[in-house]
């Protein structure tokens, strides 16, 4: 039996607008702008077709609409993708946070899968809250749930501060990257 061919397009803005303005604005402002369609939304948003729904101080949130092209060989939605989410929920609620000329990366990501996620399950949300900052790192968890409220999956994350203002050394701009 030959398989149905399925193709999928997507186009994405650069980024390098958004990376401009990090080492100038506060981290809720560059949030607030990509909500409002001022900046463009990370190229990842595009490739995996989620969206920042909403943020505010501590906390921000992602929503995805499952499709079969997110699948793995057992037909659910590729553990990657939920991660994604979730990475990027904790990590922008840690980004909320920060003043001008600071970033973040992630350190570490424990995921927990609660919940099989198909496309059957509609539309998705993954919120992002801080549960502790310092100077050098935050701690942010994520809960990911359908549109009934059920948990799907659950992560925490640890973040490191950095200072975007210090070049690396290694001649790629700001230390974030």
């Amino acid at each position: 039996m030959q398989a149905r061919t399925r193709r999928r397009e997507y186009s994405w803005a650069d980024p390098a607008a958004t990376v401009a303005v990090l080492g100038t604005r506060p981290g809720l402002d560059v949030l607030r702008a990509m909500v409002a369609g001022e900046l463009p939304p990370p190229p990842v948003a595009s490739m995996l077709g989620f969206a920042v729904e909403a943020v505010d101080v501590g906390r921000a949130a992602f929503v995805l609409e499952p499709d079969e092209w997110h699948y793995n060989p057992l037909g659910t939605v590729h553990g990657g993708v939920i991660a994604t989410l979730l990475d990027s929920a904790a990590g922008c609620a840690v980004h909320s946070l920060l003043p001008a000329g600071a970033g973040y990366t992630t350190v570490d990501l424990h995921t927990t899968f609660l919940r099989p996620v198909t496309a059957a399950t509609g539309r998705i949300t993954a919120e992002g809250t801080v549960l502790s900052r310092g100077s050098r790192t935050a701690l942010a968890e994520a809960r990911l749930c359908d549109g009934q409220g059920r948990l799907l999956a659950h992560a925490t994350s640890t973040c490191l501060i950095l200072d975007l203002t210090r070049p690396t050394g290694d001649g790629a701009g700001p230390a974030a990257r």
